[in-house]
Order: C-alpha cells, then sequence, then structure tokens
C-alpha cells in the first residue's frame, strides 16, 4: 500500500522528507508553510485522508483550479521525470558545469520541479527556505547557474551573474534580460511547457475556440478525487485564451478574465503588456468593472515607475490605442503601490475587480 505523506514545504528537511518517502514507496503532499493551522490541517484532511494513492503517483500538488476549490493534481514518476527530461534538454544542462537554485515554495510546481528536474538529470542543487536577494546574489557567485524566478525578484537581483533565469507565474517584465526564458504552465502540466512561446520537447499544443489545449507525457491525467484532468485525447483544457501562429504561443489570460465592452472583446494581458512599456508604469493590471452602457468598462491599475510622474488617463489611453484596437483602451485609470499578488507573483485580477 502506497501513502500520501504530507510534509510542510520548507527548505532542504522537506527535500530530505521528499526524497526518503519516494525512496519507501510513496508520494508527497507539499504542504505551505505560510497556511494558517486551519487551513493546513483542512488541506491535509482532504488529501491524504482516505483512499491510498495508486502506484507510480510521486507528488499531490495543491491546486484552486478554475473553480478555487482546493484540488490535488497527481504527478507520477514517470510525468515528473518526463518534465525534467523536457526542460532540461531544452535548456542544455549540463549536470557537469551546473547547478540549480531553488528559492521559490516548494508547495509550488514552480519550485518543486526545480527539486526534481536536478535530482533526475543528476544536476547540482542549493535549496533555500524562500526568496531573499542577496542570498540569491551569493549562491550566483558560489557556483550556481540556472534559478527559477517570478518576473518581480528580477530587479532585486543579480540577473547578469546567472546562466539562466527560468521566469514563471506573473508576466515577464518587457526589459527582461537575454539570459532570462519566459515560460507557460501549470501545475497540471508539472512545470512551464512552454518557452518563450516553443513547446518543449514531446510538447502538443492547439488552440480550440480560443482555448489553449496542451498535451504531453508530463500532463497530469487525474486529480486526487479521481476526476480527470485531460479529455479522452489526452489534451488538456487549461482555461487560458490563447493564439498560435507559426508555431509560437501567444497566451492572452483566463478565460474568465476577458472584459466583454460595448460587444469587444479585451484580453488583459495584451493591454498589461503596452502598458508596462510606458515610462511612468513600472507594473500594470487590467480587469473589467461593470458598466451600465458598455457592459463593463476597462479599468487599468498601476504601480508607477520611482521618480516619474503620474499618467493622466488620456495620456494612457492614447499610449493604448497606438498598437491595440481602441477598445482596449482603458475608461478608468487607478494608481496604486503594489498590486495584490499571489505567493509565485501573479496578480490576483479577482482583487481588484
Amino acid at each position: 500500500m502506497h501513502r500520501l505523506v504530507a510534509i510542510e514545504a520548507r527548505g532542504q528537511r522537506f527535500v530530505d522528507g521528499l526524497r526518503a518517502a519516494w525512496d519507501d514507496g510513496d508520494a508527497i503532499l507539499p504542504v505551505d508553510p505560510r497556511l494558517p493551522a486551519p487551513a493546513a490541517d483542512a488541506l491535509v484532511e482532504a488529501m491524504a485522508a482516505g483512499a491510498p494513492v495508486e502506484p507510480g503517483v510521486a507528488l499531490v500538488v495543491p491546486t484552486s483550479g478554475t473553480t478555487g476549490g482546493p484540488k490535488g493534481v497527481q504527478l507520477t514518476h514517470a510525468q515528473v521525470a518526463a518534465s525534467a527530461e523536457a526542460t532540461s534538454s531544452h535548456l542544455g544542462i549540463d549536470p557537469g558545469r551546473h547547478r540549480w537554485l531553488a528559492c521559490l515554495p516548494l508547495a509550488h510546481v514552480g519550485g518543486l520541479s526545480v527539486v526534481t528536474r536536478a535530482w533526475h538529470t543528476g544536476t547540482g542543487l542549493e535549496v533555500h527556505d524562500g526568496f531573499d536577494a542577496d542570498a540569491v546574489d551569493d549562491a550566483a557567485h558560489r557556483g550556481c547557474t540556472h534559478v527559477s524566478l517570478v518576473g518581480t525578484a528580477l530587479a532585486r537581483i543579480d540577473a547578469a551573474a546567472w546562466t539562466c533565469i527560468v521566469l514563471g507565474g506573473s508576466a515577464p517584465p518587457a526589459d527582461r534580460p537575454p539570459n532570462a526564458v519566459a515560460t507557460y504552465g501549470m501545475t497540471e502540466t508539472g512545470s512551464g511547457v512552454v518557452y518563450d512561446g516553443v513547446a518543449l520537447p514531446g510538447v502538443e499544443l492547439e488552440v480550440a475556440a480560443g482555448e489553449i489545449l496542451v498535451r504531453g507525457p508530463m500532463v497530469a491525467t487525474s486529480y486526487r478525487d479521481g476526476t480527470p484532468v485531460v479529455d479522452p485525447e489526452g489534451w488538456l483544457h487549461t482555461g487560458d485564451l490563447g493564439e498560435l501562429r507559426g508555431g509560437v504561443l501567444t497566451v492572452h489570460g483566463r478565460r474568465g478574465d476577458m472584459i466583454i465592452t460595448g460587444g469587444e472583446n479585451v484580453h488583459p494581458d495584451p493591454v498589461e503588456r503596452r502598458l508596462r512599456q510606458h515610462p511612468s508604469v513600472a507594473d500594470a493590471a487590467v480587469v473589467g468593472r461593470p458598466d451600465p452602457e458598455w457592459g463593463q468598462r476597462v479599468v487599468a491599475i498601476v504601480e508607477l515607475t520611482p521618480g516619474q510622474p503620474v499618467p493622466s488617463l488620456a495620456e494612457v489611453r492614447d499610449w493604448v490605442r497606438a498598437e491595440l484596437p481602441a477598445w482596449s483602451a482603458p475608461k478608468d485609470l487607478e494608481v496604486t503601490d503594489a498590486l495584490p499578488r499571489t505567493s509565485l507573483g501573479k496578480v490576483r485580477r479577482a482583487a481588484l475587480r
């Protein structure tokens, strides 16, 4: 019988526990150490109580998915290995020369996959309890060559000290350095499966009715409760909108984030990318709010670049309309000190609506 063992996902102690559990044939449920005790207890009760895991399951990774309810994505050892092989091949990992730093939350697949990738390829690994800019710089100067980060961390580290920075979570900064690679993926795909718009080896992409579909050997097939992750043909319906041109994927954002204003569809991601190119805008989020005339109105919430003036609404509208359809231009502009984010740096648009 294979057990599901819950372990607090904190630093090297968690990594050691993961290795021991796998050696015993058990699977691991990583528990975020930042959760309040009642929430952690509820997660363990929901995921680890009851039936044992099926043979071959390596991880049950919690995710809220599209519904907001807790779900556990079951990833097998074969799927974890396929993810490690595809990402390492694409990045040209040389175990004799390279060394990974894991400093993202290990309860999430973006941080956890750094550990499993290093293990599978026999590449050196250093594990931190969390992100600390000085510690990240120190790791690079001591020989770590590859790191997975979120875009907001780039400005706080010496990015040039790294051979490669893998960026997940929120949209990458427009001025990211050439050694930073933007990834697209989710818990169900075991980590990023699209790098700078291009699918990793073995990954298939389709866009059907505007929705991104993913298929590959690293994609999970079921959740902890037994419900399927993929359709009968093996496709994961991501719930994300995008387009595929010449083999290059452009992600527009979650289906539920799309704004319908005056009968026109506005994808927030392209508008946010355009706003981040404005000299006064350090970061931006775009949401739709109810409007009696338009159905929804496009609202931009921005963080300012230090030392830059607050742009006017008219200036922002002209800036957006210079590259995007006129209906994409925000009808309201708000300034905030800090956009609400998840632990992986993704902007919580729902909190802004």
